[in-house]
């Protein structure tokens, strides 16, 4: 074994970025994936700006390493040749409004008979069942249901959405998990199962000291900027030309931010003595490390802090991200050649393992591109057989 999920079979059956986002990790982790896709025009994001050779970058960077097949869904041929991939794969994966997949006669009840091993995961907004189920669903829309907007932004009066699409990127993830798990379950059980993620039940999973908070104290918490609510000096601060992030999460680092700043007074200082009492004068404490952190420009308090071994770092714009030297020296930085756009930067494998290392197996495919391929691999289909298929309208 060369990758941790070499050998399994998945049939992709999502589009966008939640379900997207979910396959990307499991081809990362060497599962193969099968994109299925409508031959009229595939992937809703295949039409999503920015355009590099006429190929979406958005598509592109969270569909590498998969394979396309165009298969019309509603034509009966086409649902003829999905049951079939059914009977090869190990999970399906869709993020199709609940009842989708029903309506076409391919629901988890008629799949699970066909192939009593499948995991079909189904990543949808508000899941399976409750009585927001037929919701139509964004991330906007989940990241203000779930709250997560309610505590995010420079102040109570402007709630903010965060800037990447947290509530897709969050069910995809959770999809991940749900299906490993389920697969971990098959080993025993030898059945598979239906794994039910729904974006807005993963962000109200992650608002973690946010709902603690209101459990214990019962007020309502709510945006406070870069503020933490139960630590400081644990914030964001102004620089000689920008900002700089200071996390002093104990008293002996608070002693040592203050040693590093010039101001070890301070930590003497009876307003400041236990994080409580720093909580209690917070605005006057803040006012005071800023008026110190001003004087020199970011670079040297990051240098200084660090030195000092107080956590801190500076608010890296996405080119400077990408130009980070531990981020291009963990891989997190890949170059992809695509047959029709050209070269494309896009993130790496997060998740590094000693043994069966992950990998970006090759970049995004083009629409129906293993069409033919995998009809012939999988059903052992031939080409008069495809070519008739293809005349008919239930592939390209």
């Amino acid at each position: 074994m060369k990758m941790p999920l070499e050998g399994l079979v998945i049939l992709d059956l999502t589009r966008v970025l939640a379900g997207p986002f979910a396959t990307m990790m499991l081809s990362d982790m060497g599962a193969r994936v099968i994109k299925v896709e409508n031959p009229a025009g595939g992937d809703d994001s295949r039409a999503f700006a920015p355009m590099l050779n006429g190929e979406s970058a958005y598509f592109m960077s969270i569909n590498r390493g998969k394979e396309s097949v165009a298969i019309n869904l509603k034509d009966p041929k086409g649902k003829e040749l999905l049951l079939e991939l059914v009977k090869k794969v190990d999970v399906l994966v869709e993020n199709f409004k609940p009842g989708t997949m029903d309506k076409l006669g391919l629901g988890y009840e008629v799949l699970s008979q066909v192939n009593p091993r499948l995991i079909y995961a189904a990543s949808s907004g508000f899941g399976q069942y409750g009585p927001y189920s037929h919701l139509p669903a964004y991330d906007l829309i989940i990241q203000g249901m779930g709250g997560l907007q309610s505590i995010t932004g420079p102040d109570p009066e402007h709630p903010t959405k965060v800037g990447s699409s947290m509530a897709d990127i969050l069910a995809g993830i959770f999809t991940v998990i749900g299906i490993l798990a389920a697969l971990r379950a098959r080993e025993v059980t030898g059945l598979g199962q239906m794994v039910d993620v729904a974006m807005l039940d993963c962000l109200v999973a992650t608002l973690e000291n946010a709902i603690a908070r209101y459990v214990v104290t019962g007020s309502v918490p709510r945006p406070a900027g870069n503020d933490h609510p139960s630590i400081a000096p644990f914030a964001t601060f102004e620089s000689a030309d920008g900002f700089v992030n200071i996390a002093a999460g104990n008293d002996s680092l608070w002693r040592k931010l203050c040693d590093a700043l010039g101001i070890g007074e301070l930590a003497e200082d009876s307003r400041f003595l236990t994080n409580s009492d720093r909580l209690a004068n917070w605005p006057e404490l803040k006012a005071i490390i800023n008026e110190h952190t001003r004087t020199k420009p970011t670079d040297h308090w990051v240098k200084v802090l660090r030195e000092a071994q107080v956590p801190c770092g500076p608010i890296n714009t996405v080119d400077r991200v990408m130009a980070d030297p531990h981020v291009l020296a963990r891989d997190m930085i890949v170059s992809l050649v695509h047959p029709v756009a050209g070269e494309l930067k896009v993130p790496g494998v997060p998740i590094k393992f000693s043994k069966t290392p992950g990998e970006i197996k090759g970049p995004a495919p083009l629409l129906g591109q293993h069409t033919r391929s995998v009809l012939q691999e999988m059903l052992g289909l031939d080409q008069e057989a495809i070519d008739e298929l293809k005349e008919k309208g239930a592939i390209a």
